[in-house]
Parts: C-alpha cells; sequence; structure tokens
C-alpha cells in the first residue's frame, strides 16, 4: 500500500492557527514578565491572519484533504471568518473585565485560541472523527475558561455542571456515530450519506435499520446539547450565570455557529436521507424550546439568566429552519430553510455579542452589572449606551426594522413554504411572550430612576467597537439581502450534489 501525501494547502488556517497557538505557549513560559500582553496581541494578530488567510484563499470549490476529513468549501470559509471576528471582538470586550478581576493572563487567551481551532476544525470536518475532535478541542477549552475565576466559587459549579453534562453528551454523540458507524461501515460523512442512499444501512434486514436510527437518535440528542435546546438546555442557565461575564460572550456566540455547521454536516451532508427522521425530532425540541425558553425569560431577574433562556428559544428558531427544508421527501424547500437558518445563526450571534458587551461595559472592578435592575436609568447616566441596548432588544425581540426582524420573517416564509403553518404561528406567539421581557428592558432603562450613579470609565476601543457592533444591528436590518444572499451562496456551492 502506497501512502499518498495529502494536500495540506485547503487546511492552511486550521495548520496556522495550531502553530501560532504553540509558539504563543512557548513564548508565555519563557516571558513571564511581559507576557501578558504578548499573549493578548500575538493571539488577536493570528486571528486576524487567520481569517485574511481564509478570505484570500476561499474561491467557492470543495476540495476534500487528509483521507476525506477535511471538507474545504464556501459555507465552512464563510463560518471560519464570521468565527475569527466573533473571538476578535469578544477578547476585545473582556479584555478590561479580565484585567480588573484577576485572570487576564496568557492561559486565558491560549484558550481562547484553541476553542477556535476546536470550532475550525468541526466547520470543516467530513469524518466522524475530525468533527469529534474539533468538539473536544472546543468543548474542553470552555470548561477552562468557565473555571478561570478559581477564587470564585460560582465559577467553579458552573464549570463542574458544564464539565460534566458536556462529557455525558460527548459520550451521546460518541455512541450515535458508532451506531452509524456500525450500520453503513463508513466513518466518512460522504460515505455515510452515499451507504444509506444505496440502503447499504439495511443490508442485515430490519436490525441495521434499528441500530441505524438509534444512532441518529444519539446524534441529534448530542448535537441538542451543544446547541443548548430543550430538553438538553439545563447547563445553559446555569454556565451562563456563573462564568465570569467575558466567557459568557464566548461561549453565547461563535459556539454557536460552529454548531450550526456541525448540524449541517451531520444531518445534511451525512443524514439528509433520514431528513424525515430527524426533522420530527427537531420539531419537537425547537417548540419545547420556544415555549420553555420564553416563559422561563420572563421570571428572570438576573439579565443573564435572562439572555440564557432567550438564546434557547433563539435557537429553537433556528431548529425551524433546519426541520423545515424536506417535505414528505420534496426536497423543493431545502435551500431556502438552510439558508434561512444560517442568516438566523449569524444574526444571533451579532446580536449575542452587543448584549454581553453592554453588560461588560456596565461591570467594573467590585461590581457585575449583570441584573436588571443595574441598568435601571441607563438614560440618564449614557443616553447613547442605552440606545444602543435598545437597539439589541428591539432586534432581539424582532422588531422592525432590525437584523433580528428578518432573521424570524426568512425562518417564518420557510416554514410557511413547508405548509406548517401551525408552527409559524407558534413561533410568532411565542416571540410576542418574549417582546414582554425585551421591552422590560428598555421601561427600566427610559422611565425608572438610576440605582448606580457612577460614570461608565470604559477604553475608547470597547466603546467604538461596541458601539459599531449596535449599529451593524440597525443597518443589516436595513439591507438584510446582501447577508441573506451570501448564505445562500455559501450553502449553495457547499451541498451543490
Amino acid at each position: 500500500m502506497n501512502f499518498v501525501v495529502p494536500d495540506f494547502a485547503p487546511a492552511a488556517t486550521e495548520l496556522f492557527v495550531a502553530g501560532m497557538s504553540l509558539v504563543i505557549l512557548l513564548l508565555t513560559v519563557f516571558m513571564r514578565e511581559s507576557a501578558r500582553n504578548i499573549g493578548y496581541v500575538l493571539t488577536q494578530l493570528t486571528l486576524i491572519v487567520a481569517a485574511l488567510l481564509t478570505i484570500f484563499t476561499m474561491d467557492g470549490q470543495v476540495r476534500v484533504t487528509l483521507s476525506d476529513m477535511y471538507v474545504d468549501d464556501l459555507m465552512g470559509d464563510v463560518l471560519k471568518i464570521l468565527i475569527c471576528f466573533s473571538v476578535i471582538t469578544a477578547l476585545i470586550y473582556g479584555r478590561g473585565y479580565a484585567a480588573d478581576r484577576g485572570f487576564d493572563r496568557p492561559e486565558y487567551h491560549l484558550l481562547a485560541l484553541f476553542s477556535t481551532l476546536g470550532m475550525m476544525v468541526m466547520v470543516t470536518a467530513n469524518h466522524f472523527l475530525s468533527l469529534y475532535i474539533g468538539l473536544e478541542m472546543l468543548s474542553l477549552s470552555l470548561y477552562g475558561l468557565v473555571a478561570f475565576d478559581r477564587d470564585s466559587a460560582r465559577s467553579t459549579e458552573a464549570a463542574m455542571k458544564y464539565f460534566i453534562l458536556g462529557a455525558l453528551a460527548s459520550g451521546l454523540l460518541l455512541y450515535g456515530m458508532s451506531m452509524v458507524y456500525g450500520a453503513t461501515g463508513n466513518l466518512s460523512l460522504s460515505g455515510v450519506a452515499q451507504a444509506i442512499y444505496n440502503q447499504a444501512a439495511v443490508y442485515d434486514g430490519v436490525s441495521s435499520k434499528t441500530v441505524l436510527m438509534f444512532g441518529l437518535v444519539f446524534i441529534v440528542a448530542g448535537l441538542a446539547f451543544k446547541l443548548g435546546v430543550v430538553p438538553f438546555h439545563m447547563w445553559v442557565p446555569d454556565v451562563y450565570h456563573g462564568a465570569p461575564t467575558s466567557v459568557t460572550l464566548m461561549i453565547g456566540t461563535a459556539p454557536k455557529l460552529a454548531a450550526f455547521a456541525m448540524a449541517m454536516r451531520l444531518l445534511v451532508g451525512g443524514l439528509f436521507d433520514l431528513a424525515e427522521h430527524w426533522q420530527t425530532m427537531l420539531m419537537l425540541m425547537a417548540v419545547g424550546s420556544l415555549v420553555l425558553g420564553n416563559i422561563a425569560a420572563i421570571a428572570q431577574t438576573n439579565l443573564k439568566r435572562m439572555l440564557a433562556y432567550s438564546g434557547i428559544s433563539h435557537m429553537g428558531f433556528l431548529l425551524l429552519g433546519l426541520l423545515s427544508g424536506v417535505v414528505e421527501g420534496d426536497r423543493f424547500n431545502a435551500l431556502n430553510a438552510y439558508t434561512s437558518s444560517m442568516f438566523y445563526a449569524i444574526a444571533y450571534v451579532v446580536m449575542s455579542l452587543a448584549s454581553f458587551g453592554i453588560i461588560i461595559l456596565l461591570s467594573r472592578s467590585g461590581f457585575e452589572a449583570e441584573n436588571i435592575d443595574d441598568l435601571k436609568g441607563l438614560n440618564k447616566r449614557s443616553s447613547w449606551f442605552a440606545a444602543m441596548m435598545m437597539i439589541i432588544m428591539f432586534s432581539m425581540a424582532g422588531i422592525p426594522f432590525f437584523i433580528g426582524f428578518f432573521a424570524k420573517l426568512s425562518v417564518l416564509q420557510s416554514l410557511v413554504a413547508a405548509d406548517m403553518v401551525w408552527l409559524a404561528v407558534l413561533a410568532v406567539m411565542m416571540s410576542l411572550v418574549g417582546a414582554f421581557y425585551y421591552l422590560r428592558v428598555v421601561k427600566v432603562m427610559y422611565f425608572d430612576e438610576p440605582v448606580d450613579t457612577a460614570p461608565i470609565h470604559a477604553a475608547s476601543d470597547i466603546r467604538v467597537l461596541l458601539s459599531a457592533n449596535c449599529l451593524a444591528i440597525a443597518f443589516l436590518g436595513l439591507l438584510p439581502q446582501q447577508l441573506i444572499d451570501l448564505c445562500q451562496l455559501a450553502l449553495v456551492a457547499s451541498f451543490q450534489g
């Protein structure tokens, strides 16, 4: 058997990030005194170069390499660029917050970089093993980040919960992958899809079909945990609340893009011919997420917990796009449905970055601005950032004309096109429920007297970037079609077969 040297060029971005992670690790060991700033600067430079490298090498072609374990396509390139910029933004927002609390150390930025590498591997995986390795690299990095503030009992408790439940979910996912492998004889996603298409999965009669269905259930369960949807949502509010806000910002943004890519690779790229089965599971989880997420968020007084339950409902909306692609075997609506889901994921990440950015902006050493009451009278303290927070809340509520409105509208259009009108009606009703707790935040900022009258101190780079982030929500709401077209182009180029 002759060994064929694989083409490493398509994986240049991942190799660069991996190499720079090791360089930064060694530098921080030998340059302890000045390592704090060096770690941050090199991490940001690595992410910027990785994004530029992806931009300059993307050509819309689908290339598979590394023994079918890696796929380079337009969807992966777009998501990798967005992940890089999301992590760059999160690190800028959280730097002052981490410094005030004494955990702005090189290891913090290294874990963020390793988590980014894990997300990139997930986005470009074409094989169960590479997908699982990327997922574990992301998960283990996030566990470490949640527990990074070692003096906080709340952070340690959140990390333990996250670790235990995450390990369980990873086990479920791995068990499902092993079952699918047993039924199809393939580990590559394209090979699994071909085996199912050729009915190779039922070569041993009913028993192999049963094994395949059980594998599908376990895979969907593991995927649901990573998305944080009902009934695998238990970790979300506790981890969002217990983790330092700068880490909550990391958990609630870029990993959602990676989870969407993971869903597309597994369900659409590998298990598309079983869509009638997994769409039903996604429907149940989406309905549960919409109902529980919005109703539970009403009772929250802690802003981070409110945003956690809000995130559960938003992920329910994302699932609505995924489940409306195939109708009774007809795939006419698939492209529009998956485009709406990708657009929703991107819109949610932009909104989530801004919302947690505002919380970090209002926090200071010895004070966490994480309760809704901490926003009282914000308009009198800073009318500009009160207006920015209002834009975020209006967009999350789906009020025209912000990006959140068009994200919801695109998903609802896909549901109606798939003749799932009752599901669209339920989603609209739950959005009306959600509008209550979003508008409550606006009411508190503009109509209540301030409890905290301390001036808002933040670095100019955070103020400028946060303002740009919030204005992007409004700008993309005025011109959403360009982003929708980009999502559609990426999916057509990646799944044209």
